[in-house]
């Protein structure tokens, strides 16, 4: 069983910044790629950002030059800078890891930060 664990979430006025964390915990022998998603009230959950091992990265269009993903690997660990937000930032974060725990591979979510941005 692999854990994951966000926070940072919060409200927040436009155009300003937050900073998530997801930490992985339990039997990890690699991961290859760690992610953000989010989810809209009435929407589907859908891709922010992705970081693999060697630290190649995937934004959505809508988040390209305002928010930034990284990773420390020695603490399986991804993180989510988040400026310049917008209302339509607004959702619940999801943190999603894949990787292998020596017997298998295994796909993880945590259970969501939600991020409100309003004046």
């Amino acid at each position: 069983q692999v854990q994951l664990v966000e926070s940072g979430g919060g409200l927040v006025r436009p155009g300003g910044s937050l900073r998530l964390s997801c930490a992985a915990s339990g039997t990890i022998l690699s991961i290859y790629v760690m992610g953000w998603y989010r989810q809209a009230p009435g929407k589907q959950r859908e891709l922010v950002a992705t970081i693999t091992s060697g630290g190649s990265t995937n934004y959505a269009d809508s988040v390209k030059g305002r928010f930034t993903i990284s990773r420390n690997s020695a603490k399986n660990t991804v993180y989510l800078q988040m400026n310049s937000l917008k209302p339509e930032d607004t959702a619940v974060y999801y943190c999603n890891a894949d990787g292998d725990t020596g017997s298998g591979s295994f796909g993880s979510w945590g259970q969501g930060t939600q991020v409100t941005v309003s004046s």
